[in-house]
């Protein structure tokens, strides 16, 4: 059996915080505003495995108002996702993302970006896609305000061993 799901996450500029997308510390003025380390493309992943697995999304598991996950490296919310999906005997076919920012500029970033979200998934780097699109000046993201990531993910029954 495999089965499919799609993660969303968006957070907003401020502060002189580290911007981190997909795990990859991106330089840029300002980092994204969240309780843990406001990672949107591991966040979407995150609930893109969670749906997947027919589990609760990434609030439910990880609340903001849990102060364990105050500026927490959001990997662990991925690995702990990643675990709960094994303990329903799933394992990641692919993965593919998409990351809307007005700025900066990720295109130097994306293989970067990939090899990391592959390490974290244990999957080979050729299963993962990521993407860079600006939001061509419309909306929060067009305005320089905040970025989006969309995510999705396959999982796939896990062989017995």
């Amino acid at each position: 059996m495999q089965t499919i799901g799609l993660g969303y996450d968006s957070h907003r500029f401020g502060g002189d915080g580290v911007l981190k997308l997909g795990g990859v510390e991106i330089p840029h003025s300002c980092g994204l505003i969240g309780h843990s380390d406001a990672d949107v493309l591991l966040h979407a992943v995150t609930d893109a495995v969670l749906g997947a697995a027919g589990l609760d999304d990434i609030g439910e598991l990880f609340p903001d108002t849990d102060p364990q996950y105050r500026g927490a490296d959001s990997s662990l919310f991925l690995k702990k996702a990643l675990e709960a999906a094994a303990g329903e005997n799933l394992s990641v076919v692919n993965c593919d993302v998409t990351v809307l920012a007005q700025e900066p500029k990720l295109s130097g970033f994306k293989q970067q970006i990939k090899e990391r979200l592959a390490e974290l998934l244990s999957t080979p780097a050729k299963r993962v896609a990521v993407k860079a699109k600006t939001n061509e000046s419309m909306g929060f993201v067009g305005r320089s305000e905040g970025i989006v990531a969309i995510a999705a993910v396959m999982l796939t029954d896990s062989p017995n061993e």
